[in-house]
């Protein structure tokens, strides 16, 4: 039977929904009974492999069919292993994530760990606030515990970000940590993100490690029956708080960390000095927990009043409706990125997720000028707003911020990473260069391909070097690894990396990150002094976006403008300007197949894999050709022949190059970018584009982002099904030489 309580009505249909829908024998399920607080064994049968059959095998729960899935997954997972659950019944194996599956993934982690012959291993685990994640924690330390891991969790295992889950692994030494999270995902969706001895994500060869543990325990179950699972007492000696709370779980270090970057006296005066108010909006409540404290610490915590600070799973009822995009009846989830940008049925554009933030009401006594800082339940991303005068709008659609209406004579200017990011990154190189720092080390950006090409601009202004990588935040650390080996092989020697677009970037002598970013609102900056771990490991910066670290740096500008009166759409064309940027329009197209919310998991499972061929279809049309023209099969003027042909309403006359990049097909147009990316494992599409025109960049995302990939007479006339159907498999072999590019 659930334990858990509705908070609202909508949340009660949600409840209603998962219980309907669960069948009799799963919510009879207690296989792993953790409110045991003594040692236990969990004996994995091999019934249990196999589907469930009333009559023949009662106890099947397909363990088998949940590996396939999984296993696919750990092979292109961009932010953990990922999936829906059931919410109320977490023991669902029909379910990508669930108890069992956690269990196992742990035991296999520890396995590995065994084989590698640490000694004295310690581990850390944390988590946000999503369903189950209190369950999954207590899992994850009681199993690592039973087979000789220490793992470090939190006081009272209550909160924390990613970012602190991650900085304290590198910091501290670890061999690594477990975070559940699933960002800023869907309520119903979850996740373990694993982090190695860095504090960086698994790139999906240190997964596939794990994952081949388990098919070895589901053999050794088949063949003697059964495998035994053992979970340490609640109060084991190897799961350890008081570490943690002498850390006071890890923020005293981590403001040390602050104030060697972004939080150093030039910045902090400035906040310190603000006669307003910033606003923080803590969407699930928990970033509060730990961003109050720091804030505090940091002396500047007077300066903001919060939204949100109840945790909350369900998030605060923040980006749910009770009717899906096409105005059906039913729970549907926009998730919690505030970006998003959706149509209503009479295709309107709208914000989902600030409009159910209900800021009409609760921004009403904050003056204009007010900035809203909005983060997600694992602290990792941040959305910057700000509450301006209606008679703005012409100026803000000029310049491309889109914005809510609060009132007749007020709106809410939303920023995109992009937007929001480039004014961060130049504040952040003027108060460096204020210190006199500026010029002490040559200073390097790293970025995704679907990020602004504003950025790219920015930097070539400004004499800073950009290294372009595949969508994900571990793409972002692998290359901080490689920059790292490099400065400790030959410290007095040019840093050379190769980008994911096959270019050598020239980083110079001993560099420093300057700004590391991605378009979905993950950010870090580098600090000038290498950060130093206890086992004498130097980084470049944390392997973590941190939102704490973009609150500070963005509380700093606002601080700034308001001294001087202006808004920050103002600062953002001013940005522009200075720099002489062309490409300073940016959008994104958000392509979902299905409701991700759907609770019936037959149906669930059905619509979305009819979504992912769609989704693999449109991937395969882009991609094949970016193969062709790799290999020298296809030439670009054939590539542009077929587009012309398939998108009539489209131009791509001026297409000067089609790329695989890692995980999409990026083309790149004297005046934009068009990349199509395809969600690794779920039934999405994204399309990115930046460049000179906003409309033109929509109509192109819009079209291209929505293709059924179907081949065209003048597609098959260029490109075989040999070519077609080989595509795949060639850009992951291209995609595996550039992860292992310039290792040392």
């Amino acid at each position: 039977m659930t334990d858990k309580v509705a908070s609202c009505e909508l949340e009660k249909e949600l409840f209603k929904n998962v219980e309907d829908k669960t069948p009799e024998y799963i919510k009879q399920l207690n296989l792993i009974d953790l409110s045991n607080k003594d040692a236990f064994v969990f004996k994995l049968k091999k019934e249990y492999l196999q589907p469930y059959d009333a009559e023949k095998n009662p106890e099947g729960l397909d363990l088998w069919g949940w590996f396939k899935n999984y296993e696919k997954e750990a092979k292109v997972s961009t932010a953990g292993i990922r999936g829906p659950q059931n919410i109320l019944y977490p023991q669902d194996t029909r379910f990508p994530i669930n108890l069992i599956g956690i269990t196992l993934a742990t035991v296999a982690k520890a396995l590995v760990v065994k084989d590698k012959k640490y000694q004295n291993p310690v581990k850390l685990a944390g988590r946000e606030v999503r369903y189950n994640s209190d369950k999954f924690l207590d899992a994850i330390a009681r199993i690592q515990a039973a087979y000789g891991i220490k793992t470090l969790v939190p006081v009272d295992k209550q909160t924390i970000p990613i970012w602190l889950a991650s900085f304290l692994v590198f910091k501290l030494g670890l061999i690594g940590g477990e975070y559940i999270t699933s960002s800023h995902g869907i309520s119903v969706k979850n996740a373990t993100k694993d982090l190695n001895c860095q504090g960086g994500q698994y790139l999906p060869e240190e997964s596939m490690e794990f994952v081949n543990k388990i098919r070895e325990i589901f053999e050794i179950a088949e063949k003697e029956g059964f495998y035994e699972i053992k979970f340490a007492a609640e109060n084991d000696a190897l799961i350890n708080q008081e570490e943690m709370k002498k850390l006071e779980n890890g923020i005293n270090l981590y403001i040390e960390y602050l104030k060697s970057g972004v939080a150093r006296d030039i910045n902090l005066d400035l906040v310190k000095n603000f006669n307003g108010k910033i606003v923080i909006e803590n969407v699930g409540g928990s970033a509060y927990r730990t961003l109050s404290k720091i804030l505090e610490k940091l002396g500047i915590n007077s300066k903001f009043d919060w939204l949100d600070t109840k945790e909350d799973p369900f998030f605060n009822s923040i980006g749910k409706y009770d009717k899906d995009p096409k105005g059906n009846s039913c729970f549907y989830d926009y998730s919690v990125d505030a970006t998003v940008i959706a149509k209503k049925p009479n295709g309107e554009k709208f914000f989902p997720v600030i409009n159910s933030m209900n800021y009409t009401e609760r921004l009403k006594k904050y003056d204009i000028g007010t900035v809203v800082l909005i983060t997600d339940p694992d602290h990792d991303r941040l959305t910057v707003a700000q509450i301006e005068s209606a008679s703005n709008i012409q100026k803000l659609d000029a310049s491309g911020i889109d914005y809510v209406k609060l009132s007749e004579d007020r709106v809410l200017s939303v920023f995109t990473a992009n937007q929001a990011f480039l004014m961060l990154m130049d504040f952040r190189a003027n108060q460096l260069k204020k210190l006199g720092a500026w010029n002490d080390f040559p200073m390097f950006m790293i970025k995704t391909t679907a990020s602004s090409l504003a950025w790219d601009e920015w930097a070539e202004a400004m004499g800073v070097k950009v290294v372009n990588v595949p969508v994900g935040f571990k793409e972002i650390a692998n290359i901080m690894k490689k920059v790292e080996a490099h400065i400790k092989k030959a410290p007095d020697k040019e840093v050379v990396i190769t980008d994911v677009m096959g270019n050598k970037i020239n980083l110079g002598v001993n560099p420093r990150l300057l700004f590391a970013g991605e378009e979905s609102g993950g950010m870090i900056m580098g600090p000038p002094v290498l950060i130093k771990s206890s086992s004498a490991n130097e980084a470049v910066a944390m392997r973590e976006k941190s939102a704490t670290e973009a609150i500070v740096v963005a509380s700093s500008l606002t601080a700034k403008l308001c001294e001087e009166k202006q808004l920050l759409s103002e600062y953002f064309v001013q940005v522009l300007e200075k720099n002489k940027i062309n490409g300073k329009f940016d959008t994104r197209a958000d392509i979902s197949y299905y409701n991700e919310s759907e609770p019936d998991i037959q149906k669930l499972n059905a619509e979305k894999k009819a979504g992912e061929a769609k989704r693999t279809e449109n991937d395969l049309f882009y991609l094949s050709m970016a193969m062709g023209v790799s290999e020298g099969s296809l030439k670009l003027e054939n590539v542009i022949e077929i587009l012309n042909d398939t998108f009539k309403d489209l131009s791509f006359s001026n297409l000067k190059a089609i790329t695989f990049v890692g995980d999409g097909t990026y083309l790149r147009f004297d005046d934009k970018f068009i990349e199509i990316r395809p969600s690794g494992t779920d039934a999405k599409t994204k399309a990115y584009a930046a460049g000179l025109d906003k409309k033109e960049l929509e109509k192109y995302t819009t079209l291209m982002g929505n293709y059924s990939g179907a081949r065209t007479k003048t597609y098959n006339k260029y490109i075989s099904d040999e070519l077609y159907n080989s595509a795949k498999d060639k850009a992951m072999k291209s995609y595996l030489e550039f992860v292992n590019k310039d290792l040392v």
